[in-house]
């Protein structure tokens, strides 16, 4: 956890007591966070979301596949992989 002394005009206090007053948060942290963790849920694409490049990056050091020469060739590599909802 990172400690931060911060500069908050009268506005901002108050919309943030309002966060934590109406969600029933612990403190004004715990409301930047739920105001943070919003945002990021609301304005940051998918793709900009460090979960995401985690995930693009392990694939990406994954042994590749292919090529294929045709669409009949990955159409039967794809059928030839486990499904998840055999039984």
């Amino acid at each position: 956890m990172v400690q931060a002394i911060i500069n908050i005009d009268d506005r901002t206090n108050k919309i943030l007591s309002v966060i934590k007053a109406k969600y029933g948060l612990k403190d004004e942290s715990a409301a930047i966070d739920f105001i943070v963790a919003e945002y990021e849920e609301e304005m940051l694409e998918p793709e900009l979301k460090p979960e995401y490049i985690e995930k693009m990056q392990k694939i990406m050091k994954e042994e590749p596949i292919g090529p294929f020469n045709t669409v009949d060739e990955l159409k039967a590599y794809i059928e030839s992989l486990p499904g998840e909802d055999e039984d």
